[in-house]
């Protein structure tokens, strides 16, 4: 189990790093969806939260109620993005809901392999 939980904590967490990059780079992809759902003004908060969640994730591993907290804030991230999106009619919610799995898995992982 400990062996899936560092497979997620480490792909979900390079995913994280290099979303918070483009948010940073202002990617021409990232600055078009978060300009749909009114967010570009929180492009580096959000960046930032995405880097903290990454780094959780990964220190989650050496004492595992960091890995949760982490993946509950992740859940929570992406909860809240699903909610931007269909709060402005935005139907394109896919990657959100997978990255919202995702988080929960890592939570539910982490907790297993505690």
């Amino acid at each position: 189990m400990f062996i899936a939980t560092i497979v997620i904590a480490v792909l979900f967490g390079a995913l994280l790093v290099l979303s918070a990059i483009g948010k940073l780079r202002r990617d021409p992809a990232q600055v078009a969806v978060l300009e749909k759902v009114g967010a570009i003004r929180f492009a580096p908060i959000l960046a930032t939260l995405e880097l903290a969640a990454a780094a959780g994730l990964l220190a989650g591993l050496a004492w595992w109620p960091i890995g949760v907290a982490a993946g509950i804030g992740a859940a929570i991230y992406f909860l809240g993005a699903n909610i931007a999106h269909l709060r402005v009619g935005d139907r394109a919610v896919l990657m959100p809901v997978v990255l919202l799995i995702v988080s929960i898995a890592a939570v539910v992982l982490r907790v297993l392999s505690a």
